[in-house]
Formats: structure tokens, C-alpha cells, sequence
């Protein structure tokens, strides 16, 4: 066995362990067997999705043990000052021993909870920690209470404690730290030889980033080289992630020059007599009187197109989506910028492709944007977010109390109002019912209305009110998708009793889909939403197939209700742009992609770009790297996403007096 001892001086196991940092080496072994265990295990889930070629699996396990090794060192950098510092005097005598063997106990079952914890988030999302980990971290209420609603905590926890009771068992039975607390020292012996392992996570932390995880084009094999442990110190250091250090760039006023091309921007158009070059405002005109029509946009969590039977889904849980895709302007090539919340919501209010790090809902100075808010309030309009959790996680709040909404979420509901909620929100009739309410109270005052509706019931714990479908609670994915459905069918029903339904353009999205989990950096079939804008007497139903990014459901919205305005949003009205103007954005806090036929620019941090080719058929994940650069696709990446974080940082996206 590895650390069985000998009466030998020479056999390995005795100088592995017989020094003051014998109790070191045995900690970063059992760092690194864990660290291989949650590895193989992980890999286990995702073998349907892994390259079986040896070479790959080779530079995964090489990797692996790379940042395994480095994350052991930083998490073992008390240890070393603890076995530094500590006379023999004190190290040896037997109340230090006991204290010594319960804070290793401590951290052994901080490193199994560490996986256990691991396969939680990879189940959830299909990556090692990452920037929503580090989000979590904050939202600390939300996120265990859904951990609590949805996995066996008490038995897990058990669980957890009995394994590192029996590791501690077998540690003690075994001897393996008994030649460390033996060893005779000096602090000089001790200070020249710690000093050494201090140096490792010093120059890691100077040297070396997560680069040497990218060893293949399948993103399972990335992921699976990182250490869940290193991934999540990382993302925490690198939550900002500034475009013009990490992304490539070319001249700023050729860029946003090139931005206003795309967007059909003359100088003859735009209305302000000075404009800075890097703006993009431009003047939109519709022809014809305003339709003051009223706007209730469900932003449904999480729903990805392919739950739908229209998009080829076989197991029937969404029959009034599918009866209501029938019945409306339904687009089938729409995409989502990300794959969080916060993303749904700045792309859909604010209407600007995904930068790097934080949605510019949780970012610093993000009050008195240019957003939709603002256009429908001036114009008279009763303007709220309707949400059915607490408003404070992701900061949803204060984005949108700041920008021209007044908020409804469920501080604002009475007890009377609730049927059901989990740690996400009220149950999603809930959230309709007191949107039903908002919209009397509005058309009573002779306000016209235009509502941000935000639903939760389709996110795990996927608990509802009993009786509701035929799948009981909790009903996984396929009941939370289900239940939705039911709720829309119902508030449709609800709707149409009212006075106000005939002048209401009911705008059904999602804010991102279920996964973005795919073999490759961006798997764009990941990021197909439906979109069905439902009103019987205002707009024809029919199917429209252009390719069409979420940022562009805002414009297209306001061209229907022939809104004329002065522009700052990156999306277009769909309508309005010719065929070869049309693109999309999907992306996540690192990796920027831009759609364009089928065709996939991404950019990534280290000023890298990769180019795919793939299909728009849903579920067909088949993207192919391409050997040549497409150089217009780069050009306009670079130009959008370049031109988005100028305005940003010159204030440039405020709203326009």
C-alpha cells in the first residue's frame, strides 16, 4: 500500500511520511486521490458525450492532475505555516495530536462535501464551478433552500460523515501520521523546507491561469481537466473581465463605425445635432399612428424550445404553448444571448449583446440605461416587473426599479394570494394572478400597460400545487415544463374574460434554456427559445423562420406598435432587416458568439477566436471547427461586442434626455 510504513529507513513509505511534513504529503495524497475519484466519476456521467481516443483522455487525466496538484498546494498553504511555525515542543504533545486529527477530519469531509457538491453543480449545469458558483456564494438563502427542496441533504450529509469517519479510521489504524508528529526539527529545517512548498502556489499564482484546461474542442474534456476546487478561486478572482485586456479589438470608431453600418445607421438619420462616434443612436421611424396597445411579456425560466412538439418534442407537456404557437407570430430561429436570468433580462430590456463577466444587471452603475422601460413610461405607459421570487437575488430589483419599473415581487404579495411557492417563488398561477390584477387596476385608471412577468416554477426544486397535470410534485424537468404550460393555458382563459384583451400583445419567450451543457465551447442548439407574440385581433398568426437574436424581441415589439424613436439597442425590429443583416448572440461570461446563417464566431479570453459551421436543426449538436477564419463573421463580432463594452464604459448606454 502507498502509505504503509517499515521498520526501514529507506522504504518509501517511511520517507514519505517520517518528517514534520509527513502530515502534508499525506493530505495532498488524499487531495489527489479525491480530486481522480470525483474525476472519474464525473467523466462516468458525461461518457455518452466524451472523444474515446486515448490521447485526449491522456492530455484530460495530464491536466487533471496539474491543477489538482496546484489547488492541494493552495489549500494546504495553512497547513504548511501551521507546520512551519509550531515548536517540536508543542507539535508533540498529545492535546496538539487531538487537535491536529480533528481539524483533519474538518478537512476531509470538506473535501467530500466538495464533491458531493461537485455533482450537484454538474448535474444542474454540466461544468465545474464557474461564475454562477460564485454568484451562489452570495445567494446563499436561495441556493440551499433549493438544494434542501430538491436532493436528500440529511441522508447526503450522513453520508458525507460516515466515509470521512471511516478515512479517519483508517488514517489512525494505519499509522500514517504517527512518523510526523515523531520527527525531530528545527525551525530552521522547517523554514527552509516549507518556504519550498510555499514557492509552488506562489509562482502558480503568478504563472499559471486555467489555459492548460483547453486540451481539446470537446468542452466535456475541458471541464473535466479542471479542478472543481481551482475553477471556482478563479472565477472569483476573474468575475470582471475586461474586453480590452482580454478579447481581441481593432480601432474603436472603425468598429462602431461597422456597428452602425449593420444597424442601417446614415448620419442624415440621426436626430441629436452631436453625436460621439462611438454612439450608435440613431433615429427609428414607423410610419403611421402608434398603436397604444398593451404589453404583457412572460419570460418564462427556462424554456427551451425543444420542449415544445412544434419543435419536435414527442412527449406532449406543453399543449397550450404548441395550440398558442398556432395562433400567433411565432418565430422558430430565435436564440438567447446566455445562459442565466440576468442575461434574458438585459438582453430583453435593455437589448445589447452578452460582454464578458456580469449582465449589466448586477453590474455597478446601472441605473437610467436606455431600455424598454423608459420608452413605454414616457409615453404614458404602466411599467412593472412582475416576479414571483424575492426580487434581491441577481439584483433584479434595483436594475429594474432603477430603469423605469415599478416592481411586484413576492415581498408585494399577500398570503391570501399564494396557493403554493418553494425557495424559487410562488407558484407560477400565483405570478399570473396578480398580473391579471395589475392589468385591471391599469386599464381602470385608463393606463395603457406594459409588463415584465417573470415565472419560476419551471427551475428545480419543480414543486406545484397538487392536482394542477397528471405528473405529481415534484415532477422533475418534464412536470416543471408541464405545470408552466397549465399556468399560460389558464391565464390566456383568465385574460380573455377581461376588457383589456383585445388590445394586449402577449409576448411568450424564455429567458434562457434548461442546459448549456454541449460537447463545444457554444453548442447553439442550446440556445434556441420560442417566441410567440399572441394577440387575435392585432396580429396575424403566422410562422416566421429568420434568424433572430433575443436582443431583437424589443425592436420588433415597438415596430409592431409603430413606435418611432430615438435608438440606442443593438437589436433590430426583425421585419425591418434585410436577410443577410441578421444575426444572433449567444454566450457566457467568457466565450462571445455570433450567429451568422450557419455559420459561429466565438471569442474568448487570451484574444483567441474559433470559427464553426453547424446546423439549426434542434437537437443537432454538429459543429464543426473550421480550418479558414471567416473574416467577416470576426469583423462583426469583434465590431458588436467591441462597440457594446465602449458604450458601456463611456456611459454611452444611458438612456437619451
Amino acid at each position: 500500500m502507498m502509505f504503509a510504513t517499515s521498520d526501514d529507513p529507506l522504504s518509501p513509505g517511511a520517507r514519505f511520511l517520517a518528517s514534520r511534513f509527513g502530515a502534508l504529503h499525506l493530505f495532498i495524497a488524499l487531495f489527489l486521490t479525491i480530486s481522480l475519484v470525483i474525476r472519474v466519476i464525473l467523466g462516468l456521467k458525461a461518457l455518452d458525450t466524451l472523444d474515446p481516443s486515448f490521447s485526449g483522455l491522456l492530455l484530460v487525466v495530464a491536466s487533471g492532475v496539474l491543477y489538482d496538484t496546484l489547488a492541494a498546494f493552495y489549500f494546504s498553504i495553512p497547513l504548511i505555516l501551521y507546520l512551519i511555525f509550531l515548536s517540536d515542543r508543542i507539535f508533540h504533545h498529545p492535546a496538539q495530536r487531538l487537535f491536529f486529527k480533528a481539524i483533519q477530519f474538518c478537512a476531509l469531509y470538506v473535501l467530500l462535501f466538495n464533491g458531493v457538491s461537485e455533482w450537484i453543480f454538474w448535474d444542474e449545469f454540466g461544468v465545474r464551478y464557474n461564475f454562477i458558483a460564485v454568484d451562489y456564494l452570495v445567494y446563499t438563502h436561495e441556493v440551499i433552500g433549493n438544494i434542501r427542496q430538491s436532493y436528500p441533504v440529511p441522508q447526503l450529509l450522513s453520508a458525507i460523515f460516515v466515509v470521512t469517519l471511516a478515512l479517519a479510521w483508517l488514517i489512525q489504524r494505519r499509522g500514517w501520521l504517527e512518523p510526523s508528529f515523531a520527527a525531530i526539527t528545527t525551525l530552521r529545517e522547517r523554514g527552509r523546507l516549507g518556504s519550498l512548498y510555499l514557492i509552488v502556489p506562489l509562482v502558480a499564482f503568478v504563472a499559471i491561469d486555467q489555459d492548460l484546461t483547453e486540451v481539446s474542442n470537446n468542452r466535456y474534456h475541458n471541464e473535466l481537466a479542471k479542478n472543481g476546487i481551482y475553477a471556482l478561486f478563479s472565477a472569483f478572482i476573474h468575475n470582471e473581465l475586461p474586453y480590452e485586456v482580454f478579447y481581441l479589438q481593432r480601432d474603436e470608431r472603425e468598429m462602431a463605425a461597422r456597428v452602425r453600418e449593420r444597424l442601417h445607421v446614415s448620419p442624415d438619420t440621426r436626430p441629436m445635432e452631436r453625436v460621439d462616434p462611438l454612439d450608435i443612436a440613431r433615429s427609428i421611424v414607423n410610419p403611421g399612428p402608434e398603436k397604444r396597445l398593451n404589453v404583457i411579456q412572460l419570460t418564462i425560466e427556462s424554456m427551451s424550445a425543444e420542449y415544445m412538439t412544434l419543435f419536435g418534442n414527442q412527449e406532449k407537456i406543453t399543449p397550450n404553448l404548441d395550440r398558442l404557437a398556432q395562433e400567433s407570430l411565432t418565430f422558430t430561429s430565435l436564440y438567447a444571448t446566455g445562459n442565466r436570468t440576468d442575461r434574458g433580462m438585459e438582453s430583453l430590456v435593455l437589448s445589447v449583446p452578452p460582454t464578458p463577466g456580469r449582465s449589466k444587471v448586477k453590474r455597478p452603475d446601472n441605473e437610467d440605461l436606455f431600455s424598454s422601460g423608459d420608452l413605454f413610461r414616457r409615453r404614458g405607459y404602466d411599467t412593472r416587473f412582475i416576479y414571483g421570487g424575492y426580487g434581491y437575488f441577481d439584483n433584479m430589483n434595483y436594475f429594474f426599479g432603477h430603469n423605469s419599473f415599478e416592481v411586484v415581487d413576492r415581498t408585494r404579495l399577500d398570503a391570501s394570494e399564494i396557493t403554493h411557492e418553494n425557495i424559487w417563488g410562488v407558484a407560477d398561477e400565483d405570478l399570473f394572478r396578480r398580473t391579471i390584477r395589475e392589468a385591471d387596476r391599469a386599464h381602470a385608471d385608463g393606463k395603457p400597460f406594459y409588463y415584465f412577468v417573470m415565472t419560476t416554477s419551471n427551475h428545480r426544486p419543480f414543486t406545484y400545487p397538487a392536482g394542477r397535470i397528471d405528473i405529481p410534485s415534484p415532477g422533475g424537468r418534464q412536470g416543471g415544463v408541464k405545470y408552466t404550460d397549465w399556468a399560460i393555458g389558464e391565464f390566456i382563459a383568465e385574460a380573455r374574460k377581461r376588457p383589456w384583451f383585445d388590445d394586449t400583445l402577449f409576448v411568450i419567450t424564455a429567458d434562457h434554456c434548461a442546459g448549456s451543457a454541449g460537447k463545444t465551447e457554444l453548442p447553439v442548439y442550446r440556445y434556441h427559445i420560442p417566441l410567440m407574440i399572441y394577440a387575435p385581433l392585432q396580429v396575424s398568426a403566422r410562422m416566421e423562420s429568420a434568424l433572430m437574436s433575443q436582443i431583437d424581441i424589443t425592436p420588433t415589439i415597438l415596430g409592431l406598435l409603430k413606435f418611432s424613436y430615438t435608438s440606442r439597442f443593438f437589436g433590430q425590429d426583425i421585419f425591418q432587416t434585410p436577410p443577410e443583416a441578421r444575426r444572433a448572440f449567444i454566450g457566457t461570461y467568457q466565450k462571445l458568439g455570433l450567429i451568422r446563417e450557419e455559420r459561429l464566431t466565438v471569442l474568448s479570453p487570451q484574444q483567441q477566436a474559433s470559427f464553426y459551421r453547424f446546423t439549426r436543426k434542434i437537437g443537432d449538436e454538429r459543429q464543426v471547427l473550421q480550418k479558414e477564419e471567416d473574416g467577416e463573421g470576426l469583423l462583426d463580432a469583434i465590431a458588436f461586442y467591441q462597440t457594446a463594452n465602449t458604450m458601456r464604459k463611456k456611459g454611452l448606454d444611458k438612456r437619451i434626455p
